[in-house]
């Protein structure tokens, strides 16, 4: 297994962070070598000059926290969030389209940010939030599919700002039906180091937390 810390994307996407808060989230990952650092467009470039002499990426969000912005919004959103110095983005579906059964809208929809993340620099990492909260294990499953045929890179369980958040259950969903062609994100609930490794161990590749520090000391 990959050091604890690697798998974290330390993360701060309360509106009211200031930039105090923020250049603390960027020294904690320095610090403690967290994988990224995930923040809400506004605060890309600042973090992108704050860590240019790390190994510490650049996480942020598109379409957040509810994803029912237009395609054509997130696309752009994309473009400008890698412009500004994103190498990750997070991307939250349409989660309205899932629960309706149209398969093909939603792929459209993540493939036009896949596509807007990858031409303005290809080695952009796309991870896509289902909020499985709010959906059935075939949903999921479904969900999953459409991500596959998207070509993204991830896909995560929660933005935190929903219901619930990551469970070992939907994990283990999401890991058995993109299998290792795509990575696992678990975000949502994961404050001790007990449940990090629950979600490692039901196969998550990366995890989303504001407790990173407590969770790896």
């Amino acid at each position: 297994m990959e050091k604890l810390e690697k798998y974290i994307d330390h993360t701060n996407l309360k509106a009211f962070a200031v930039k105090a808060d923020i250049e603390k989230l960027c020294a904690e990952a320095e610090e403690n070598n967290f994988a990224s650092v995930c923040v809400n467009p506004y605060w890309v470039p600042f973090c992108a000059e704050r860590l240019s002499k790390t190994d510490v990426n650049v996480c942020t969000v598109i379409g957040f926290p509810l994803g029912a912005t237009s395609t054509e919004s997130k696309a752009f959103e994309t473009k400008t969030a890698v412009e500004q110095g994103a190498d990750e983005v997070d991307m939250v579906i349409n989660v309205g389209l899932a629960k309706d059964g149209e398969w093909d809208a939603l792929t459209k929809d993540i493939e036009a940010v896949v596509l807007a993340a990858k031409d303005t620099c290809k080695d952009t990492v796309v991870k896509v939030i289902l909020e499985t909260c709010y959906l059935t294990d075939e949903q999921i499953v479904k969900a999953c599919e459409c991500c596959k045929k998207a070509q993204a890179d991830f896909v995560k369980t929660s933005t935190g700002f929903g219901t619930d958040g990551a469970t070992v259950h939907h994990v283990e969903i999401m890991k058995k039906t993109v299998k290792d062609e795509l990575k696992v994100k678990a975000a949502g609930g994961i404050r001790d180091k007990e449940t990090a490794l629950a979600m490692i161990k039901a196969g998550a590749s990366r995890l989303g937390t504001s407790s990173g520090k407590s969770i790896i000391t």
